[in-house]
């Protein structure tokens, strides 16, 4: 088999310059041997090669990866116009590829039914080997970068806005190794504008504190990292004798909420709902340091993971108002590998499973009639 041009062609063996495709008589044809191919599609085809039982499918056919990955983008997305937005092209391109993929194979892949596509048999046997290419190209891709070359590995990873900062750090911490020096290159955005730089592998990991979201389209696995409980604090100055007791306090004191793509300011609203208080909220912050800076300016209580309600409380600003251990935060590494093999991935994830159950039990004993 050769590659190129972004086609696989089977059956072609080279032996130089004077290479002619079609075997002579009595020669027998050579074993497949497959080229390098640079850009965008290169990875799919070495993915090729791990999964001979393609070539079933596909027998002496020439399958352009482009136009492939195409009908795999619109199958996924559910239809021409979504797969467009996504790659950056008019509907009109897509199913002009999608058409020459049909007459190459001279199969059918969709069939209409009113606005929507569906996919034929044939389309759905093909779409099973392509979501097996794509997934190990992504793989290959991941495993061929991160081969020592002789200079610090680059460990991109992106962090969710919604994860405390600290616990970010504590989190990332075991991938630094002084033995085997790691460059590490952090980006902070939101988990959707994350996944999209991981579906591209601009990132090898994102850190979030939910799982991949229903609607977004990335082909990625979560990897629990683990959990953590909360914990409630506010401001010595805002905590008077008359202020009840927990949880009722958080009912009376004025209340400071993370943004709204944390999952803990879900979590804390379900909470609320769950105990009927409804305090009134005094601020909402995507950044939990800054949450927590104006909890200690006194202007309302709040709730971080128990996991980091040690450093919280230093400084002596705060008090602890009780703890939720019943509310459960939890943490993913998401990655595009299906088993995580990247030693910063794996460094990070064996230290974390223990690393914040151990934080919690850590944490000190809670205050008197609290």
């Amino acid at each position: 088999m050769r590659v190129m041009a972004g086609c696989l062609i089977p059956q072609m063996a080279f032996s130089g310059p004077d290479f002619n495709p079609i075997p002579g008589p009595g020669r027998r044809p050579a074993r497949f041997r497959w080229c390098g191919l640079s850009g965008k599609f290169g990875w799919w085809a070495a993915a090729v090669r791990k999964n001979r039982n393609i070539l079933r499918f596909f027998g002496e056919t020439a399958v352009n990866l482009k136009h492939l990955f195409y009908f795999w983008k619109t199958a996924r997305s559910g239809g021409v116009v979504r797969a467009g937005e996504l790659l950056h092209v008019t509907p009109q391109t897509i199913s002009g590829q999608i058409r020459l993929l049909e007459e190459s194979l001279d199969t059918q892949l969709f069939t209409r039914d009113g606005r929507s596509l569906e996919l034929t048999p044939a389309g759905r046997l093909a779409m099973e080997y392509a979501d097996e290419m794509f997934s190990l190209s992504a793989e290959l891709e991941q495993a061929l970068r991160h081969h020592p070359k002789g200079r610090p590995v680059e460990f991109r990873v992106g962090v969710s806005d919604a994860v405390p900062k600290s616990l970010a750090y504590r989190l990332l911490h075991p991938a630094v190794d002084p033995v085997d020096p790691v460059r590490i290159i952090c980006r902070e955005w939101r988990l959707d504008r994350l996944l999209a730089e991981l579906a591209i592998h601009r990132l090898d990991l994102v850190i979030a504190d939910s799982p991949i979201p229903p609607s977004v389209d990335v082909r990625a696995y979560n990897h629990l990292l683990g959990d953590s409980g909360l914990s409630f604090f506010a401001a010595r100055a805002l905590v008077d004798p008359a202020t009840p007791a927990f949880p009722e306090c958080m009912g009376a004191l004025p209340a400071l909420l993370p943004g709204e793509d944390s999952a803990i300011r879900r979590k804390f609203v379900d909470w609320l709902d769950r105990k009927r208080l409804r305090p009134r909220i005094a601020g909402e912050f995507d950044d939990t340091a800054l949450m927590t800076a104006f909890g200690r300016a006194g202007v309302g209580a709040f709730a971080v993971p128990t996991a980091i309600e040690a450093e919280t409380l230093a400084g002596g600003e705060l008090v602890l108002l009780g703890r939720a251990e019943d509310v459960r935060v939890e943490y993913f590494a998401i990655s595009v590998e299906r088993r995580l093999t990247h030693p910063c991935v794996l460094a990070i994830s064996e230290a974390a499973r223990a690393g914040l159950g151990a934080l919690e039990r850590d944490a000190g004993p809670l205050p008197r009639g609290k």
